[in-house]
């Protein structure tokens, strides 16, 4: 028998408590969810309520528990029993510690812990947990993929990024390098090969929304996804809003709707931790005040929302080659820094917010702008113009009095649509241009000018250049 005195009892169940009036099946369960977990502690004679009711026990007893948790858990498993009386009663302290090779099975199911309950292993779960428990990543195994068949303008991007980096130094030799790298095991290349640098059935499919069912504009992109991230920035980029500070001199200060290291951060959080055994594409969605990023492939087994918002939490990848590769070509850390950073740059935009969701199978994060933002155009020293890359597109190309026609031809858009949601109505609405008939909005012989406001954009927009 322990003596109690300073023992205190958890506030309430979490990953890591469960309370039970006694000894079940179910505590067999949760002994191997806790296993498959970061481990944790059963209290037996303690209901839901927190009563401490304490159980009769005996050293027979605590014997046969340890022999059915043995005989039920696969692979075996041995936890400690302690024995601590509370207030004249006996409770039971099970002390379950995280296996090091997983998963654990309670008679052939299995379950890991969440929150304060017990979850049901998917198939692809008991696979993923069985391949970081080894080691191992999806990204790691043999494809049929020849070298001869990589995208040489990937390899040769790759070996730039590299050479700027400095975090790895080449030997001269591609397939040496592939090689050292794990790019290339037993002569056969890897799936994070042919991702990277090959062709492949995965992408990133972005599309901007005017509502959550309006599509005005999309990409798929499935490039090797060493070209793929920039393809993806660029067409962010081009339908996001930029604003620019002036402050009486030529040089101007960007300032995006969205902070793009965080937009860029995201997108390969995203594509480093997607399930690549499940086809689904990585899935941006860019509306007028916010912007999503999804992938399919829920948070490691053990990691949950709440620590992706702590500083301390230990960081786990899903494609261990594809993380490597982007963490010496520059593009990312791998030491669980990416959402402290992330944070950190949003401190810079006081009125975005990002939310995170776990969905099971899929990941999802957002920036939301919390209100719109007044646009305010002046021309003086001191000008702030927010407007789109779109408008400026519109700005840059005008000369003189153009029909609708003639700006979609400058400008290479076949959509109408498109073209009047994001460059056409946004500059007349920011009074950069105006109509040559304003009282007959729809007629045919209508063309557009710049105002005062807009010639004084384009020749800001021409200095920037220089």
């Amino acid at each position: 028998m322990i003596n109690s005195q300073g023992y205190i009892i958890p506030e309430k169940e979490s990953d890591t408590v469960e309370f039970k009036s006694s000894f079940s099946k179910e505590v067999i369960e949760t002994v191997a969810a806790f296993s498959n977990t970061h481990g944790g502690k059963v209290l037996l004679g303690i209901n839901n309520n927190k009563e401490i009711i304490g159980v009769d026990v005996s050293e027979e007893s605590i014997q046969k528990w340890i022999n059915e948790i043995k005989q039920n858990t696969q692979p075996a498993i041995f936890p400690n029993f302690k024995a601590i009386e509370i207030d004249n009663k006996e409770i039971i302290e099970i002390n379950v510690n995280e296996f090091p090779i997983k998963p654990v099975a309670y008679k052939n199911r299995y379950f890991s812990r969440r929150k304060n309950s017990n979850h049901l292993l998917t198939i692809d779960e008991i696979t993923e947990i069985r391949f970081v428990s080894l080691n191992y990543s999806f990204d790691s195994f043999a494809v049929e993929t020849k070298f001869e068949e990589l995208d040489t303008n990937a390899i040769a991007f790759f070996s730039k990024r590299l050479t700027e980096s400095g975090r790895f130094l080449s030997s001269g030799n591609t397939i040496d390098d592939f090689k050292k790298l794990g790019l290339i095991i037993n002569d056969n290349l890897t799936r994070a090969s042919q991702l990277l640098f090959g062709t492949h059935y995965t992408g990133i499919h972005i599309g901007r929304f005017k509502t959550k069912d309006t599509i005005i504009d999309d990409i798929v992109i499935r490039s090797p996804l060493v070209l793929a991230v920039e393809e993806a920035m660029n067409f962010i980029k081009r339908n996001i809003r930029l604003g620019y500070e002036f402050t009486g001199e030529l040089k101007r200060k960007e300032i995006w709707q969205f902070p793009l290291q965080a937009i860029r951060e995201l997108l390969l959080n995203a594509i480093v931790h997607k399930d690549y055994s499940n086809p689904t594409d990585v899935i941006i969605k860019i509306f007028d005040e916010s912007i999503e990023i999804s992938n399919p492939g829920r948070l490691l087994n053990g990691l949950s929302i709440e620590d992706l918002d702590t500083d301390n939490y230990q960081a786990k990848h899903r494609n261990k080659l594809l993380t490597e590769i982007f963490y010496l070509t520059g593009d990312i850390e791998k030491y669980g820094t990416g959402y402290i950073r992330l944070r950190n740059w949003l401190k810079k935009y006081p009125k975005l917010q990002y939310n995170a969701k776990d969905f099971g199978d899929f990941f999802k994060i957002e920036l939301v702008e919390l209100q719109n933002v007044q646009v305010n155009t002046q021309v003086n020293t001191q000008v702030n113009t927010q407007v789109n890359t779109q408008v400026n597109d519109l700005i840059k190309i005008m000369v003189g009095e153009m029909n609708r026609q003639d700006l979609q031809t400058k400008l290479t858009l076949s959509n109408v649509e498109n073209f009047r949601l994001n460059y056409l109505r946004p500059a007349l609405e920011l009074e950069l241009i105006e109509r040559t008939i304003p009282d007959k909005p729809n007629s045919r012989l209508q063309k557009y000018r710049l105002t005062d406001k807009g010639k004084e954009l384009k020749k800001t927009i021409g200095y920037a250049k220089k």
